[in-house]
C-alpha cells in the first residue's frame, strides 16, 4: 500500500507575493495554505497535517504495543528476563515520541516506485522521509527513516541527477507544529536551481541549550561520508562550522541502521574532549532513535589510577611521544630472564627433567612469536608440560590433556615461571621508569636524549603507586603498558572526536579499542591548541593504526557567519599555513562588531550580554581562563545568571561563561569574546595562543562581539 495520503490535485502556482526560489513555497503565515484554490477538502498544507498526526497516532501504537508486551512465560530465568526488560524499556525509549521534533521533515515522490526491498517494503512511489520508521496496524510504513536506501536521494538527489525523482518536498515546523512546506520538481528541465528557503531557515535556526542532529540539513558532501562503510576508517578534516561533529554522530545513527547485529554484539563508542563536550552533545543520538552509543574521554579510556598530578609542557610533550611505547615495552621484556635451572617434575615414583637449554628455546619461540607479554606468560606452563609429556611418551605412557594440564599446574614448573617469566603489574613497571633514572636510562637508550629523560623522571618519587600523584600523560603510559601485557578489547566503532589535540600515545590509547573495528576522526588542524597538537593527519592515522583512513575535507560552513568566519580566517597564514579557509554558505550574513573597550572592559562585556540576551537563542560569553573568576563576580553584581558549559542542558538560563580552553566543539547563537589578547597570552606560546583565538572567535552560529581594553593581537589586524 502506498505510504501516503490520498493525492492532492496540482498545486496552485507560487503567489507573486512569495519571493523567487525556484521551488513552489506555501508558509501558513503569509499563504492560506488550507484554502489553495483547486483543493478540495482542504489545501495540501492541511494534507501533510493530516499525514503528521495520523503518523504521531502510528508511532503512539507502536509504543503501546511494546509497553504491553507480557514476557513472564517466554523467559527461561531470572536474568534472561531482566536482558528482555532491558530491551523493552530501550525500545521504548527509541519510540518516544519528542514534541519539539518533528516526525519527518520531508517527502520524495518518485517517477517509478522503487523495489519494494529498497523502500523498506512499502508500495506506491511517495515516502516520507524522517528520524526513525514508523508504520501503521498493517505494517505499512508511514514515515521512512533517513538512513534506508530509498531516503538516500532526498540528501544527493539534484536535477543534473534527480536519481527517478519527481519532487523533493521540505518541511517547515513552528515549534512541533507543521507550518510551511517547499517543493522542488527535479524531473522538470524548466525549473532553476536556488538554495531551499527552508534548508537556510533551518541551518540558521537559533539555539538553546545541546547540540541537536542536523538530519534534515545533510548535503551531499556530509551525506558520502555519512554512509561510508563499517569496514572503512574516515578521517574529517573541517573547519568551524562545517559540521565535522555532526556528520561523525549521524554515520554511528546510520552505521547502527545498517549493521545493528554486529555493532549490538561489538559495540560504539564517541570520544570527546572533554565532559562539556559530552554533555553538549549527548541528546543528538537519543533524539535519532539511538541508545546505546558510549561517551567517553580519553581519561575515562585510561582511567587505571587516580589522576592528581598535572605535568609542564615539556614533561606532557615527552611522555605522549610515540617513542614512549618502545620504551615501555624495553622495559616490560627485560623482566623475561633466561632460564639458568632445569625443571624437574616429580609424578608419583618418576622423575622428568627439562634442561636449561631446552626451556631457552622455549622461551625464544614465545618472545619471536611477538605476542602479549601476559599471554606468553600464560603459554609457558604448557609449553614445559608439553615437553614433560614427549619424554613421557617416549618412556611407553600414554598421557592425555588431563596429565599435561597437572604439569602446567605443578609446582616446580610454577615457579620456574615465575623465575624466567614473571607477572607484571603495569602502573608499577611505570612507576619504575618514572622515578628510576638507571631504569629509564637503561631502556630509552638510543630513543630519548638525557635532557628528554630529565624531563619525564619525578622530582620526588613515590613509593607506591597507590601514593603516585599520577598525571594525564602517566595514565596514558599505564594504558599502553595494560596492552602490552593484555590485549585492550576492541569495539565495532569509534568516532573520535576534536582528534587534532591528541598525543601520539592518546591516538594509541584510542586505537586500541577499534583494532578490529573502524574509526571516524573528526577535527581541524587549525583548532590544536595542546603542545603535542598533530601535524598531519597522515601521522595522526599511523599511531591510530588506521594508516588506510581516507581523509576527506569539509569546506563549506554551515553555522558561523561570512563576517565572523572571515575575520577569524586571518588567523589561518599563523597558524596553519596552507589549509582551506572556511567559506560560509549562509544567506544570512549574521552580526559582527568589535567594540574597544574603556577602562578594564567589564562594563562594555556586561553591555554586550544584556545586548545579545535580549535576542533570540544561546549567548556564550567566552575569555581567558584567568579572566573567568573576575567576569563571574562582575556578573553575579549585575545580576546576569549564567551556566558553566555543559550545564545548559538542566537549565533554563541562556547564558554560559565559557573558559578559552573548554570553548572548543561547542557552538552558541551569540558570542561575546573578552580580551583576545588574553586568550592569546594565556597559553605556553604565541601560536597555541593564536589557534585558541580562532577557536573562540569561531564559536557563534547568529552574532558575535569582541570587546577589548588591551590591543588587538596583530594577526588580526587587516
Amino acid at each position: 500500500m502506498p505510504a501516503h495520503v490520498p493525492e492532492p490535485a496540482p498545486l496552485a502556482p507560487t503567489t507573486p507575493a512569495t519571493p523567487a526560489t525556484g521551488a513552489d513555497v506555501h508558509d501558513v503565515h503569509d499563504v492560506r495554505g488550507d484554502d489553495v484554490p483547486g483543493e478540495a477538502g482542504g489545501g495540501p498544507l492541511a494534507r501533510e497535517r493530516s499525514h503528521l498526526s495520523a503518523s504521531r497516532a502510528a508511532l503512539r501504537a507502536m509504543r503501546e504495543d511494546v509497553e504491553s508486551l507480557d514476557i513472564r512465560d517466554v523467559t527461561a530465568n531470572w536474568v534472561n528476563a531482566q536482558i528482555l526488560e532491558r530491551q523493552i524499556e530501550d525500545r521504548i525509549k527509541a519510540l518516544a515520541d519528542l514534541s519539539d521534533t518533528p516526525l519527518f521533515f520531508g517527502r520524495l515522490d518518485y517517477l517509478h516506485p522503487p523495489g519494494a526491498e529498497e523502500a523498506e517494503g512499502a508500495g506506491g512511489g511517495r515516502f516520507y522521509i524522517g528520524r526513525r520508521h514508523v508504520h501503521d496496524a498493517d505494517g505499512d510504513p508511514m514515515v521512512v527513516d533517513w538512513r534506508a536506501p530509498v531516503s538516500q536521494p532526498f540528501y544527493r538527489a539534484s536535477r543534473q541527477d534527480p536519481m527517478d525523482v519527481a519532487l523533493r518536498r521540505r518541511f517547515g515546523y513552528t515549534g512541533g507544529d507543521l507550518t510551511a512546506y517547499e517543493d522542488e520538481h527535479l524531473s522538470d528541465p524548466t525549473e532553476t536551481a536556488v538554495t531551499s528557503r527552508l534548508l537556510q531557515r533551518e541551518i540558521e535556526r537559533p539555539r538553546v541549550g545541546p547540540m541537536r542532529d542536523i538530519v534534515a540539513t545533510i548535503q551531499p558532501e556530509q551525506d558520502e561520508i555519512v554512509r561510508s562503510g563499517l569496514s572503512d576508517s574516515v578521517c574529517v578534516q573541517g573547519g568551524p562550522g562545517t559540521g565535522k561533529t555532526a556528520v561523525g554522530l549521524h554515520r554511528v545513527a546510520y552505521l547502527l541502521y545498517a549493521h545493528r547485529e554486529r555493532l549490538a554484539r561489538t559495540g560504539t563508542l564517541v570520544v570527546g574532549p572533554n565532559r562539556s563536550f559530552l554533555h553538549y552533545i549527548e541528546q543528538v543520538l537519543p533524539a535519532l532513535g539511538e541508545l546505546a552509543v558510549g561517551q567517553a574521554t580519553v581519561d575515562d579510556l585510561v582511567a587505571h589510577v587516580e589522576v592528581r598530578g598535572t605535568d609542564d609542557a615539556r614533561a606532557a610533550l615527552v611522555k605522549g611521544d610515540a617513542r614512549m611505547a618502545e620504551v615501555l615495552r624495553r622495559a616490560l621484556y627485560a623482566h623475561v630472564r633466561p632460564p639458568t635451572e632445569p625443571v624437574v617434575v616429580v609424578r608419583g615414583s618418576r622423575r622428568w627433567r627439562v634442561p636449561a637449554y631446552e626451556l631457552e628455546e622455549l622461551v625464544r619461540q614465545l618472545l619471536d612469536r611477538d605476542i602479549r607479554y601476559g599471554a606468553a606468560r600464560e603459554a609457558l606452563p604448557q609449553r614445559i608440560a608439553h615437553a614433560v609429556l614427549v619424554q613421557m611418551e617416549r618412556a611407553g605412557e600414554a598421557p592425555d590433556d588431563r596429565v599435561q594440564d597437572a604439569v602446567a599446574r605443578n609446582g616446580a614448573v610454577k615457579a620456574a615461571v615465575k623465575a624466567v617469566w614473571p607477572a607484571v603489574d603495569p602502573a608499577k613497571l611505570v612507576l619504575r621508569l618514572l622515578a628510576d633514572p638507571e631504569f629509564l636510562a637503561e631502556h630509552a637508550a638510543g630513543l630519548l636524549d638525557e635532557d628528554e629523560r630529565k624531563a619525564v623522571l619525578w622530582a620526588k618519587p613515590a613509593r607506591s603507586v597507590r601514593s603516585a600523584k599520577w598525571s594525564a600523560a602517566d595514565a596514558v603510559l599505564i594504558d599502553e603498558a595494560t596492552d602490552l601485557i593484555r590485549r585492550t578489547p576492541s569495539l565495532g566503532h569509534v568516532v573520535l572526536d576534536e582528534a587534532q589535540d591528541l598525543s601520539p600515545m592518546q591516538y594509541r590509547a584510542v586505537g586500541r579499542r577499534c583494532t578490529t573495528g573502524s574509526a571516524t576522526v573528526l577535527g581541524d588542524l587549525a583548532q590544536g591548541t595542546t603542545p603535542w597538537a598533530t601535524r598531519s593527519w597522515e601521522e595522526a592515522l599511523g599511531h591510530l593504526g588506521k594508516r588506510d583512513a581516507v581523509v576527506e575535507e569539509l569546506t563549506a560552513g554551515f553555522r558561523v557567519p561570512t563576517d565572523v568566519i572571515a575575520y577569524a580566517s586571518r588567523l589561518l597564514p599563523h597558524i596553519a599555513p596552507g589549509l582551506t579557509p572556511v567559506a560560509s554558505i549562509r544567506d544570512n550574513p549574521g552580526f559582527f562588531s568589535v567594540r574597544p573597550a574603556g577602562g578594564d572592559g567589564g562594563g562594555d562585556v556586561l553591555a554586550a550580554c544584556r545586548e545579545l540576551l535580549a535576542r533570540e537563542g544561546s549567548v556564550g560569553l567566552i575569555a581567558a581562563d584567568a579572566r573567568i573568576p573576575e567576569l563571574a563576580r562582575a556578573l553575579a553584581e549585575a545580576g546576569l545568571g549564567y551556566v558553566a558549559p555543559g550545564e545548559e542542558t538542566t537549565s533554563g538560563t541562556r547564558l554560559t561563561l565559557v573558559p578559552a580552553s573548554l570553548a572548543k566543539g561547542l557552538e552558541y547563537d551569540y558570542v561575546v569574546l573578552d580580551e583576545p589578547r588574553a586568550v592569546v597570552d594565556g597559553e605556553p606560546d604565541e601560536r597555541t595562543g593564536l589557534r585558541r583565538l580562532y577557536v573562540a572567535l569561531t564559536r557563534a552560529v547568529s552574532g558575535l562581539i569582541v570587546t577589548h581594553a588591551a590591543p588587538l593581537p596583530e594577526q588580526l589586524l587587516p
